[in-house]
């Protein structure tokens, strides 16, 4: 009887792995023409995918709009940024930079020249009579340099506190 039984195990096997081992090889040779096939015929054409007006004003609502009476500040290497708020009696502008919104408010400087910083967004907004600079603390980077209003290209000085200090001294 166990002669019989390890007989029957040993068929059962031996039946099996006849049929998976040609399945593999079946399988080896399909993806193999599949892969030739696909290298000789062209990729087929890509769609375009509508946006839906829902997914569109959520890429809009992602970014902040321009402050309304902001002033455009135009800087070196065809960077911009926008600010709003008075530099001579404000504690706190907004700069809109990279279509966001930050909220900077002033610090005390020693040097005479208008610095708003932002710890939170690490947004640094360095202003001194002839011009702007805009930094960020978070990558130790120099954002905009040499930034100036309309009013800065034709000869003005920047509108800063440090400005009209030395105006009422005077």
């Amino acid at each position: 009887m166990n002669k019989l039984l390890i007989a029957a195990i040993a068929g059962t096997l031996a039946t099996t792995s006849v049929f998976v081992s040609t399945d593999a090889f079946a399988a080896t040779t399909t993806d193999a023409s599949k892969a030739k096939t696909a290298a000789k015929r062209p990729a087929p054409a890509r769609r375009l995918i509508k946006r839906s007006p829902k997914a569109e004003a959520a890429a809009a609502a992602k970014t902040d709009p321009i402050p309304e009476g902001a002033v455009k500040w135009s800087c070196k290497d065809g960077n911009t940024f926008y600010l709003k708020g008075d530099m001579k009696r404000d504690t706190i502008v907004t700069v809109n930079w990279a279509k966001k919104d930050y909220k900077l408010p002033r610090q005390d400087t020693t040097t005479g020249a208008d610095r708003f910083h932002d710890s939170a967004s690490g947004m640094d907004l360095v202003v001194i009579p002839s011009k702007a600079m805009l930094f960020s603390d978070k990558d130790s980077s120099r954002l905009a340099d040499e930034c100036v209003t309309p009013e800065m290209a034709a000869g003005g000085a920047a509108p800063t506190q440090s400005e009209a200090l030395i105006k009422n001294a005077q």
